[in-house]
């Protein structure tokens, strides 16, 4: 009798379906490179904190800043894939993010599928290496602010802190300059009730956010090579 050598599908604990469910994270064991990867996605709006509707999808920064402190003190855990697909949200919680990311002292690589607009802008270069879906987009546009407003100068002088906070983040850790990414921000020729602009794949490459376009599988091939790369 001939013995079938049949490929045995790797099953997912309990554990790990509850956290991709509950918050779009897992940890991936089963490759060719022997490479232990966090993946951990950002989607929907990033609440910061006050809760949003039940009806929306939304990142709570709570349940990401604890896993990435997890994450850097892990030893068996090789790098990071980041999958974005945001709205943006609120600023202090996605900055908070953002610069939690940057710190991590393992390899990161993060993929823009859909869309990373606003505050999500950070949050895309804020890994060692970026990419972005041809049909990927992001949206860069001044901070805006719900509720009331007092229309004061400290105000305007608070907002204008925020933006240059913002864009600070963004030109240290990417390839834009911070005129250009001030010029995209206060564009007013494309969005038709805002000031922004917007950017759909190659061009964020073109302007120097992103490293370039891809898919998951050029995302894993680079984050396995900055690996065996921090590893030798």
């Amino acid at each position: 009798m001939e013995t079938e050598n049949k490929i045995k599908p790797q099953t997912m604990s309990k554990e790990e379906n509850e956290n991709i469910r509950e918050y779009g994270q897992t940890l991936l064991t089963h490759n060719t490179y022997h490479h232990n990867i966090y993946l951990l996605s950002i989607i929907g709006e990033i609440e910061g904190h006050e809760c949003l509707p039940a009806n929306s999808k939304t990142t709570k920064y709570e349940h990401v800043l604890p896993r990435l402190a997890s994450i850097e003190d892990d030893s068996s855990v090789d790098g990071i894939l980041l999958l974005l697909n945001t709205v943006g949200g609120d600023v202090e919680s996605g900055l908070a993010m953002a610069e939690m990311i940057a710190s991590i002292s393992k390899p990161t690589v993060s993929l823009v599928l859909g869309g990373s607009h606003s505050i999500g802008v950070p949050l895309a270069v804020s890994t060692d290496y970026s990419m972005i879906v041809p049909t990927g987009t992001m949206v860069i546009h001044p901070v805006r602010m719900s509720g009331t407003v007092i229309g004061a100068q400290p105000t305007y002088d608070y907002f204008k802190q925020m933006q240059d906070r913002i864009i600070g983040f963004i030109s240290d850790h990417c390839n834009a300059t911070r005129e250009r990414l001030e010029e995209m921000m206060m564009n007013k020729q494309m969005l038709t009730k805002d000031l922004g602009t917007i950017l759909v794949g190659k061009q964020a490459v073109e302007e120097h956010l992103i490293n370039e376009t891809g898919g998951i599988e050029q995302a894993f091939l680079k984050l396995h090579e900055l690996i065996d790369y921090q590893k030798h």
